[in-house]
């Protein structure tokens, strides 16, 4: 089969959202050192290698929400979309404990050959739908609920947002009123971040948008992932609706 560097469902599909999904896969490309990172088995089904549960629950939002999704086909260890190109981080050679064998002696030539083959391809593509007229942009990502030596993370669900709080907030604020949830807002990680997928389709366009970041354990199965996506097509559906964009 012929590698792809992302992949599109209903493209045609007429609602003003779009999905993304950075860290979809953990495919490692079969150019990039083989198909085969050097990792063991156990470790590139974790999240250091994608966004457990994240891609499914995309697609399936997309599908109650009549919305295009978008998402990169390649591991976030070959290289990370959700990076700019001048970010120290976009090729890793150590994450979360584990070494990368496969990146170890990945130079400067290495690195433009990955950009070209997988993270400009999909920013390509990820430009041309971002440009669609009124588009509210959701970035679906997931969060391992502990990293290995730290605490474990309190939250179900985190609103990364930059200072453009236009829809972002009343999403906060939506979410926060469900008594079942812990929400993080920027947390468990900044939501400003130069360079990345938001700044880089959003920020720079002044286009409405939120990351939302699910607990990775909560959407590990097919159930989970039809439960969340459910659950956020309303969420979302209303903050837009407080949002008067």
């Amino acid at each position: 089969m012929t590698y792809t560097p992302f992949f599109v469902h209903g493209a045609d599909r007429p609602s003003r959202w779009l999905i993304t999904c950075d860290h979809a896969t953990n495919t490692v490309p079969p150019d990039v050192n083989g198909g085969d990172l050097g990792l063991p088995r156990e470790d590139m089904e974790r999240h250091i290698a994608y966004d457990v549960g994240a891609y499914e629950v995309s697609k399936h939002l997309g599908e109650i929400l009549n919305a295009p999704v978008i998402a990169a086909n390649f591991s976030r260890l070959v290289i990370d979309p959700n990076r700019g190109e001048d970010d120290p981080t976009l090729l890793m050679k150590l994450y979360d404990g584990s070494i990368i064998p496969g990146n170890r002696h990945a130079d400067d030539d290495e690195r433009e050959r990955r950009l070209n083959m997988c993270y400009r391809p999909y920013h390509e593509a990820l430009a041309q739908m971002a440009a669609l007229p009124h588009a509210v942009i959701v970035s679906m990502h997931s969060f391992t609920r502990q990293l290995r030596g730290r605490e474990p993370r309190p939250w179900h669900i985190g609103v990364l947002h930059t200072s453009d709080e236009r829809f972002s907030g009343p999403l906060i604020q939506r979410l926060q009123a469900e008594d079942d949830l812990c929400v993080g807002v920027n947390e468990p990680y900044t939501g400003v971040l130069p360079g990345d997928a938001i700044d880089k389709h959003c920020t720079a366009f002044g286009r409405p948008n939120a990351l939302i970041e699910l607990r990775n354990d909560l959407i590990a199965d097919h159930a989970g992932q039809r439960e969340w996506a459910e659950r956020l097509a309303v969420t979302l559906q209303d903050a837009l609706e407080a949002s008067d964009l």
